[in-house]
């Protein structure tokens, strides 16, 4: 039987730095390939269809008006502060079907709920786009995909 740290050494090529801690840890993040995949063809098509079904795609929990965790209200707050478009813009509450809610993070490899996919391109989960908005760049990804609301 492999310990945990020679399982992970044997596999370290093969994976990508997910973070670096601040003591300069890398953090690595096993490969998708030696995950289960659970993902059926159905619900990776129903996934495609929701994510080419506006520019601006959000999975979450609750929805916008009503957001059930922080994370997703924080994400809805950011998307607001950027101006983005509401006519430009869809939300999913993956609380209403847990098959979305377990397919999305195999479909983007991303652990964590809400996930922001713009122009059909994943972009990230909370923190990410909270990074995003603070150093800038959610708002210029936003203006060049054209799905802010029109200045008057």
């Amino acid at each position: 039987m492999f310990s945990r740290t020679a399982f992970v050494s044997a596999f370290r090529p093969l994976s990508r730095p997910a973070y670096v801690l601040p003591s300069r840890t890398v953090v690595y993040k096993v490969p998708s390939i030696l995950q289960a995949r659970l993902l059926s063809s159905e619900t990776r098509s129903a996934i495609d269809k929701a994510i080419g079904s506006a520019p601006v795609v959000l999975f979450m929990k609750g929805t916008p008006e009503t957001p059930q965790c922080g994370f997703s209200r924080a994400s809805i707050q950011i998307l607001g502060l950027q101006g983005v478009d509401p006519k430009k813009f869809v939300a999913f509450n993956v609380l209403e079907d847990s098959e979305l809610r377990e397919g999305i993070k195999e479909y983007s490899d991303w652990p964590t709920i809400p996930q922001l996919y713009v122009d059909k391109e994943f972009v990230g989960g909370c923190d990410i786009l909270m990074s995003m908005h603070q150093n800038g760049d959610l708002a210029k990804t936003l203006e060049d995909k054209g799905v802010l609301v029109a200045a008057d």
